[in-house]
């Protein structure tokens, strides 16, 4: 995680990331949608003025944060293709990258795509998420040619990926399935199926 982590209320003159820190640990409390931007300062131990240095309000702030979340993503998901060769491999090691990143950065993962963030007034989220895109395109297209079915499949596998987060993150699964190991597993499985290579359902042992 880029923010980096210091005791509440002190913040050194970095008040830029104080405010940060301090919001992610109230989205990890709470939700996106469940402070205010006074609140963040008086968990930074700061002046409810001193946010407007360098935030213009309460989505501003998280829109830095989200940021900072779609980097992380792009830092975690390079190494994971980077691990392998094969196409099929990469996109199911995306996978699991993508659900353990929801389960070990869950404020980040919870600002990135909960929080309804316009991407209109920050333009930056867009690029980033198109950032995104652009490392995962060339793995599909050797899967499939054509774009249209090669994003068509990058769509097919994130959004898989994305569902089965929620659903680990809501307890939506029963409970032998709903470890977070077992939905890593469940990702690279589904990838894999909708890249071409092994089937969805797991492996019986007899």
């Amino acid at each position: 995680m880029a923010v980096k982590r210091r005791p509440t209320g002190t913040h050194h003159g970095d008040l830029r990331n104080a405010l940060e820190e301090a919001a992610l640990a109230l989205v990890g409390e709470r939700g996106p949608h469940g402070f205010t931007l006074a609140e963040a300062c008086r968990r930074a131990g700061v002046s409810v003025s001193a946010p407007y240095k360098h935030f213009s309000d309460r989505e501003a702030l998280l829109a830095s944060l989200a940021l900072k979340g779609y980097e992380e993503q792009r830092r975690r998901y390079r190494t994971a293709l980077a691990a392998h060769e094969d196409p099929v491999e990469q996109l199911a090691a995306f996978a699991t990258a993508y659900v353990r990143f929801a389960a070990e950065e869950r404020a980040l993962f919870d600002i990135t795509f909960l929080a309804g963030l316009d991407k209109s007034r920050h333009p930056e989220l867009a690029a980033a998420g198109g950032v995104l895109h652009d490392d995962l395109m060339p793995v599909t297209s050797r899967i499939a040619p054509d774009p249209d079915e090669a994003f068509d499949l990058l769509v097919q596998i994130a959004a898989a990926a994305h569902g089965l987060a929620l659903f680990q993150q809501q307890d939506m699964l029963p409970a032998p399935w709903n470890t977070r190991s077992s939905v890593e597993e469940q990702a690279a499985r589904t990838a894999r199926a909708l890249a071409g290579g092994k089937p969805a359902s797991p492996r019986k042992t007899r």
